[in-house]
C-alpha cells in the first residue's frame, strides 16, 4: 500500500471520526452556551439594570456570539455525510451571523455614506442580539427534535417539554417587573400552566397583579401551549437546520398527523401561517371595533387587541379587563366584537387539519371557477371527495353543537341573566357562551348568575370541547361523535360503525371508548380529592372547576381565587393531564404490548 493510501485511510478512520466526535460535542456546548444567552436576555427583560449588570450581560453576549461563530465554522468545515445537508434558510442565517463580524474587523466608514448605514446596522445590538436569539432557538430546536432520534417515546417527549415551559413560564411570571407587587410560586406556577395549557383558570386577577410585561409573557405562553412546544421547535430544526433524521421526522410526523414526510415541513408552514394569519385579521377586526370607544390610546388599542386574538384563537379565555368580557366597557355596543372572539375561538377549536382540509377545497372551487370562465376548452379533473370524513364529522358536529347551544341559553337565560338585554344583544351573548365552553373560558356574563340548567349544559359542552390537533380541549368531538354513533350501531344491532357511506375501523371505536371512559375517571377521581382538600366548596362548583380545568376550558364559579394550596395543586394537575392528553400521556407512560400472532378462544360476557 502506497503513503497516500495509508494517509487517507489513516484520516478516514482515525482522525475523522475524532473531529466529528468534537464538532457534536460543541454542539451540546453550543446548547448550554444559548440557555445561557436566552438566561441573559431574560434577566435584562426581568430586573432593573444597574451599570455593574448592563456589563456583565453584555460580556455573557460576546461570550455567546464567539462560540456560535465556532460551531458555526465547525459545522460548516467538518459537515459528515449523517449530518444532512444545510438548507438555503441555514446560510442565510449563518450568513448573517458572520456578518456580525464586519465591525470587528473593519474601522466604522465616515459618516453619511451607504457603507455607514450599513457598518452602523450591523453594529446595532439589536441585530447581533436578534441573530443570536434565532441562533439560539434553533439550535435548542435541533437538540429537542435529537431526543426523538434516540427512539424515546414522543408522547413521553411531548408531556415533558410542556411541564419545561410551564416552569420557565412560572420562573419569568415572578421576576419584579412582570408584577406590581409580586407574586406567590403556587399563583405563578397555576398561571403559567394555565397559560401554557390554554386553559384560562386564573388564582389572581391579571389585570391588576401582572404588568404589562408581566401579560406580555402570558400571551406568549398562550401561543406557545396554542401551538405545540414540538411544533414550533420541529419548524426551527427542519426549517433553519434541514438535518433531522428519519425517525425524527417520522416522530414529528405523527405528532402532528401528516400524512407524508414530503408534506411534513408543508404542514409545519400551514400551522405557523394559519395562526398567524387568522390571528392578525382578528386583531384588525377587534380594532376596528374598539378603535376611540373604550378609552385606550393607539397602543393600548393595539395591546388589547393582539392579546384577545392570540387568546382567543388558541381557546385560552384570558382577558387584560378586570372582570374579562363581562366588563361594562365592551359589554354594550362592542357586538361586533363578540362575534370575532366567538369565531376565532371555532376556528381555532376545530383543528388544524380541517383547517387545511377547507382551504384545500375554497382553492378548489377558485381553481373550477377561474377554468370555467377564462379558459372554457380547458378540461377540468374534478374531485369526488372534497372533505374527508374527519372534517364532516367535526364541522356538523360543531354546528350542531353551537345551534344547540345558543338556543338552549337563549331559552333558559332570556328572563334570567340576559334580562334588560335588547334581542340582538340576548342572541350574540347566547351564541358568545355557547361557544366559549367548548373550549376558551370567556364569558359575557357572571356564571354565578347563570340557571342550574344552563350550568348543567356548560359542563356537557365543556367535557365535549373541539377538534382534535387543535388548541380546543375535552375528550374532541371526534371521540364523543365516534362514541354516539357506536352507542346507535349497538343498539340498533349492527355489527359495523359506519357514517356517510364510510365504516369507522374498529380501533378508532376501541379508542374512542376508552379515551371517554378515562376522561370520566379522572375527573370523578379529581372531584372526590377536591372534596376532600375544598369541604367547604360546594359539589356543583367542584364539578364545574374539574371539567373546566380537565376539558381546559378556563371557566369557573368564582372558586379558583378562594382554593388553597392542595386545591390549586390539583387543578394545575387536571389542566397540565388535559392539553397533553390524558390518552396520550397514559399510553406513554404504559409499556406496550407487541403484537401477538395468536388468539385466545373468543368468549361472551352478560351484558344485559
Amino acid at each position: 500500500m502506497h503513503n497516500w493510501e495509508r494517509l487517507i485511510l489513516y484520516r478516514k478512520k482515525l482522525v475523522l471520526p475524532r473531529i466529528y466526535q468534537l464538532v457534536d460535542w460543541f454542539s451540546w456546548i453550543s446548547c448550554v452556551f444559548a440557555i445561557l444567552f436566552l438566561g441573559a436576555l431574560v434577566y435584562r427583560f426581568g430586573f432593573t439594570f444597574t451599570d455593574d449588570m448592563e456589563i456583565t450581560v453584555n460580556r455573557i453576549t460576546k461570550i455567546v456570539w464567539i462560540v456560535f461563530l465556532i460551531n458555526t465554522t465547525l459545522s460548516h468545515l467538518f459537515s459528515n455525510e449523517n449530518s444532512g445537508k444545510f438548507t438555503v434558510w441555514t446560510w442565510i442565517l449563518d450568513i448573517s451571523l458572520y456578518l456580525t463580524l464586519l465591525p470587528v474587523v473593519f474601522n466604522e466608514p465616515e459618516p453619511g455614506n451607504f457603507a455607514y448605514w450599513i457598518w452602523t446596522a450591523l453594529h446595532s445590538h439589536y441585530y447581533r442580539s436578534g441573530v443570536l436569539l434565532l441562533m439560539s432557538f434553533t439550535i435548542l430546536s435541533g437538540f429537542f427534535v435529537r431526543l426523538l432520534g434516540r427512539k424515546t417515546n414522543p408522547s413521553l417527549i411531548l408531556a415533558f417539554s410542556f411541564l419545561i415551559i410551564i416552569l420557565i413560564g412560572s420562573g419569568l411570571l415572578m421576576l419584579p417587573r412582570a408584577t406590581y407587587n409580586g407574586i406567590s410560586w403556587i399563583d405563578a406556577l397555576f398561571t403559567s400552566t394555565s397559560a401554557t395549557c390554554v386553559t384560562g383558570l386564573v388564582s389572581v386577577d391579571v389585570p391588576t397583579v401582572f404588568t404589562v410585561e408581566g401579560q406580555i409573557i402570558i400571551m406568549l405562553l398562550i401561543q406557545i401551549g396554542g401551538l405545540g412546544v414540538m411544533t414550533i421547535t420541529s419548524f426551527f430544526a427542519m426549517f433553519f437546520m434541514g438535518n433531522t433524521s428519519l425517525y425524527n421526522q417520522l416522530a414529528v410526523g405523527d405528532m402532528i398527523s401528516s400524512n407524508s414526510l414530503n408534506s411534513l415541513l408543508s404542514t409545519l408552514l400551514y400551522i405557523l401561517g394559519f395562526t398567524l394569519v387568522i390571528e392578525g385579521i382578528g386583531m384588525l377586526l377587534i380594532w376596528l371595533d374598539i378603535h376611540g370607544s373604550v378609552g385606550m390610546t393607539l397602543y393600548e388599542e393595539l395591546y388589547f387587541s393582539a392579546f384577545h386574538s392570540v387568546s382567543a384563537f388558541c381557546n385560552a379565555g384570558f382577558s387584560t379587563l378586570p372582570g374579562g368580557m363581562g366588563n361594562e366597557i365592551v359589554m354594550y355596543n362592542h357586538k361586533p366584537l363578540y362575534l370575532v372572539l366567538s369565531f376565532l375561538i371555532i376556528f381555532g377549536g376545530i383543528g388544524f387539519p380541517i383547517l387545511v382540509n377547507i382551504k384545500d377545497t375554497l382553492f378548489y372551487y377558485v381553481k373550477y371557477f377561474f377554468t370555467v370562465i377564462f379558459s372554457k376548452r380547458r378540461r377540468f379533473v374534478k374531485k369526488v371527495h372534497l372533505y374527508n370524513l374527519n372534517t364532516k364529522i367535526v364541522l356538523f358536529m360543531t354546528a350542531g353543537l353551537l345551534l344547540f347551544g345558543t338556543v338552549m341559553i337563549l331559552a333558559f337565560e332570556w328572563n334570567n341573566s340576559f334580562s334588560g338585554m335588547s334581542v340582538s344583544d340576548k342572541a350574540v351573548h347566547a351564541f358568545f357562551n355557547s361557544v366559549c365552553p367548548r373550549t376558551a373560558g370567556f364569558a359575557s356574563v357572571g356564571l354565578t348568575s347563570l340557571s342550574t340548567q344552563t350550568l348543567l349544559l356548560m359542563i356537557v359542552l365543556m367535557m365535549i370541547g373541539g377538534g382534535t390537533q387543535s388548541t380546543a380541549g375535552g375528550i374532541k368531538i371526534n371521540v364523543f361523535a365516534v362514541v354516539m354513533i357506536n352507542l346507535f350501531a349497538v343498539l340498533r344491532g349492527v355489527d359495523r360503525t359506519t357514517i356517510l357511506h364510510r365504516e369507522i375501523s374498529s380501533v378508532s371505536v376501541k379508542r374512542a371508548n376508552a379515551a371517554m371512559i378515562l376522561y370520566l375517571l379522572i375527573v370523578f377521581v379529581a372531584i372526590f380529592v377536591m372534596t376532600l382538600v375544598e369541604p367547604h366548596a360546594s359539589v356543583m362548583s367542584l364539578v364545574f372547576e374539574c371539567v373546566s380545568a380537565l376539558s381546559t376550558v378556563g371557566s369557573s364559579l368564582d372558586l379558583t381565587p378562594k382554593l388553597g394550596d392542595a386545591g390549586k395543586l390539583i387543578i394545575i394537575i387536571l389542566m397540565f393531564v388535559g392539553r397533553v392528553g390524558a390518552f396520550t400521556l397514559v399510553s406513554g407512560l404504559i409499556k406496550q404490548e407487541k403484537q401477538k400472532n395468536y388468539r385466545y378462544p373468543s368468549d361472551s360476557i352478560i351484558i344485559n
